[in-house]
């Protein structure tokens, strides 16, 4: 049965996948956002292509901005953008740990020092400089608590839904095998569901940025970032929390990461 799942899944992310792609390309969204949107379908299927239709496709022309500055879409903005590009490092940190047979604790620092290297350094720091702080400098500044906070609760689902799923399914620990890639699926749409209020909190806070809408004929891509109104990180006179409350908030999303490798540990 569990064949048949893997093989519908995968028909349905194929199909997913191409029709983002496509259609994508005429929505007025930030490059790097449609980027994030394709590869977050790649990763979760049907349910990522639904995310894109709901929560960024232009439903009229000219509308979009208004569209997205609706606040649960700029968190979608901000997950997605978080999910795709902490994905590419962690599914290639558990591939190389496959490679290297590595003990399960060896493998989940592996994914998280992947995932977080190529979602701060690439996908938020250097993909998005110009919206967050002008300089690759300031954005690696500006987006290390907000890509780490978020990180911890990606991971704080990830790791139990894959250890414990890989334990269950035989030969589901190689790359080799389709169970591998299914259950890293599952294991990356259960972190963006658990990553979704920690990014609600951090977009409300003016701490990451969400949506965006790009009219390339008017200016530059990187010049232009209509729609996200005050959820804009690099905006000036921006009310933001303590550096207390950041603390606070920042030492609960370790918390929730060690409850989750807590339970991956314990029913494995």
């Amino acid at each position: 049965m569990l064949n048949g799942v893997m093989l519908l899944w995968f028909i349905l992310t194929a199909i997913s996948v191409i029709f983002v792609a496509v259609d994508i390309r005429h929505t007025p969204e930030s490059k790097v956002l449609k980027w994030g949107f394709i590869l977050l379908t790649a990763y979760t299927g049907p349910f990522g292509a639904f995310l894109y239709a709901l929560g960024c496709r232009e439903p009229l022309p000219g509308v979009h901005e208004r569209y997205v500055k609706v606040l649960w879409r700029q968190v979608l903005g901000s997950t997605m953008h978080c999910v795709a590009g902490d994905g590419v490092g962690i599914l290639a940190g558990a591939v190389i740990g496959s490679a290297l047979s590595l003990s399960m604790l060896a493998d989940i620092g592996l994914e998280y020092v992947l995932g977080f290297g190529f979602g701060w350094t690439i996908f938020q720091a250097l993909f998005m400089k110009n919206t967050a702080g002008g300089t690759y400098g300031k954005a690696l500044y500006n987006t290390f608590i907000p890509e780490l906070v978020s990180m911890n609760c990606l991971m704080a689902a990830m790791v139990p839904v894959s250890s414990i799923a890989k334990s269950f399914v035989p030969g589901s620990e190689s790359p080799l095998s389709p169970a591998f890639w299914f259950i890293m699926s599952m294991a990356l749409l259960c972190g963006f569901i658990a990553a979704f209020p920690m990014n609600w909190w951090l977009v409300s806070n003016h701490l990451k940025h969400g949506m965006m809408t790009v009219r390339p004929k008017d200016m530059a891509e990187d010049d232009v970032a209509k729609g996200m109104g005050d959820m804009d990180m690099g905006g000036m006179d921006m009310e933001k929390p303590s550096s207390f409350e950041i603390a606070k908030v920042t030492a609960l999303s370790f918390v929730i990461l060690a409850v989750g490798i807590g339970i991956a540990l314990i029913f494995t």
